[in-house]
């Protein structure tokens, strides 16, 4: 159930490669113990042009984490935590890596084995 996409300069997957970045977010998501291995997804989005941070063309990763409702700011907070800790490991020379959380409402979530 949850998705984590990762948003990144085309670069980035020069310095490390990108299975590899999926699946360290995949470890660090599980080592919350918030979710079942097996319903963990990730992907991964690079952008070779069209983007700027902080006004330049510079390396980044941004990871959008869309979860189920239900879960405490705590639980949360670790979660980004985890998630930012091992790519700051994987990319310690990228100025910018950042992580969002979004809560799916459960009454309004719905995929091709609810219908």
């Amino acid at each position: 159930m949850p998705h984590f996409v990762i948003d990144c300069s085309e670069n980035i997957l020069t310095l490390q490669q990108p299975d590899k970045i999926v699946q360290e977010v995949h470890k660090s998501a599980c080592s919350t113990a918030l979710f079942d291995e097996a319903d963990i997804k990730v992907r991964l989005n690079p952008f070779k042009e069209h983007y700027l941070v902080g006004g330049e063309t510079g390396d980044f990763i941004h990871v959008f984490a869309n979860i189920m409702e239900g879960r405490t700011t705590e639980q949360k907070t670790n979660l980004s935590k985890q998630i930012v800790t091992q790519l700051k490991a994987l990319f310690p020379a990228v100025p910018f890596i950042a992580i969002n959380i979004r809560d799916f409402e459960k009454a309004t979530y719905c995929n091709k084995d609810m219908v």
